[in-house]
């Protein structure tokens, strides 16, 4: 079937995200340095994480209140006030800071945007994902934009009815296998996994390799290319 609608994942598909989490995180174990070690802190926050994915959902609010929940833990309820406020301090951080567009992010999207109908489709807090689109600059470029809670293929599905397609007729490209790519291929369409550099551990999951809709590219230099191959452009 015709490929037609073409969905980008956002956050370390089009712009970085993952490093700043990252970044937080180190801030959070050298603030409790004095309780315990770094891996500990890292494996008892990546537990929260995990625990509260279904209370808070994807995105710094949620962080930031495991991180809260992990130095109560720690401590034994004796963390001081003043770290509390340096992680809410280090959430806000990460709120305010500015958007880092990945290499080719908008000419793949102002490429494929002439003959595709392009949608995003990202997952975390609506307004912070907001936020990151209307500084993106990219805005203008996108059909649609889908901001859900997390990414299945009854999700899917319903985003590409929604917007008068087939799933068979549509691609999601991204850089989590796990989200982007494994949920589509389970609705017939296509999944194009763009690895990034850093990847949150819960998002971990392996290839489908051998799957015929399924492709993995460098970088998005190279989507516009794939794209016209499937439409037997070339």
């Amino acid at each position: 079937m015709t490929l037609t609608t073409i969905g980008f994942d956002a956050d370390d598909t089009l712009w970085q995200n993952e490093a700043f989490f990252r970044l937080t995180q180190e801030r959070f174990t050298a603030l409790l340095a004095e309780y315990a070690d770094h891996d500990h802190l890292h494996d008892r926050l990546l537990a929260a994480e995990r625990r509260n994915l279904g209370h808070y959902g994807f995105g710094v609010k949620g962080f930031v209140l495991s991180m809260i929940e992990t130095a109560i833990e720690v401590t034994d309820g004796r963390v001081p006030a003043s770290v509390i406020s340096e992680l809410m301090a280090a959430g806000r951080d990460m709120l305010r800071h500015p958007i880092e567009l990945l290499p080719h992010a908008r000419e793949a999207v102002e490429t494929l945007s002439a003959d595709h109908h392009v949608l995003l489709i990202t997952k975390g807090d609506l307004l912070d994902q907001e936020r990151k689109l209307a500084q993106s600059g990219l805005g203008d470029l996108f059909d649609g934009v889908e901001i859900v809670s997390d990414k299945t293929p009854p999700v899917y599905a319903a985003i590409f009815a929604r917007h008068g397609t087939q799933a068979a007729q549509a691609m999601m490209v991204g850089n989590s296998l796990k989200s982007d790519v494994l949920p589509v291929l389970d609705v017939g369409g296509w999944g194009v996994h763009v690895p990034h550099g850093l990847t949150w551990a819960l998002e971990h999951a392996e290839p489908p390799t051998g799957h015929q809709r399924f492709h993995q590219l460098a970088d998005l230099a190279a989507l516009p290319d794939l794209v016209a191959v499937l439409r037997g452009d070339h």
